[in-house]
């Protein structure tokens, strides 16, 4: 049951993950931390007495998945407390959360559907100008980049 548990939890905070809203994105990190620790938890194995030697003649409980599942929720509360200032900051600035579309993966993206191809770093022509250069005559006047 367990298992689905974890299931469920990784694949519900992926796809929050993929989504534009900042705060979306964030509860799919924190949904992902989550169903890391229950996994931890399914991992670690049966139930034992407290691995402190000598205290008991019982089988010990594996300490390792403890302190992974401790660092987890260490690291998931550092990444929404990040999230939580990025969501935050983009409220302020734009009067929304959602993340806006990038202009140079437009551009590639733009290339890429015209079937075009870039120069490489170790095949670049020098008579060729920049990639990024807004005066370049192999872009359409739509594709030049404007600072």
């Amino acid at each position: 049951m367990l298992i689905v548990v974890v299931g469920v939890l990784v694949g519900s905070g992926v796809t929050l993950v993929l989504e534009r809203s900042l705060t979306r994105i964030l509860v799919g990190f924190v949904l992902i931390g989550n169903g890391l620790n229950v996994l931890f938890l399914v991992v670690s194995g049966p139930a034992g007495a407290a691995p402190i030697l000598g205290l008991s003649g019982d089988p010990m409980a594996d300490p390792l998945p403890q302190v992974m599942a401790l660092t987890a929720i260490v690291i998931t509360l550092g990444t929404t407390a990040f999230g939580l200032a990025l969501a935050y900051r983009a409220w302020q600035l734009t009067g929304t959360d959602d993340v806006q579309d990038d202009v140079e993966d437009d551009l590639i993206r733009r290339r890429a559907e015209r079937d075009e191809v870039s120069a490489t770093f170790d095949e670049a022509d020098s008579e060729l100008p920049d990639e990024g250069y807004a005066g370049d005559s192999t872009l359409a006047p739509e594709d030049e980049v404007t600072a």
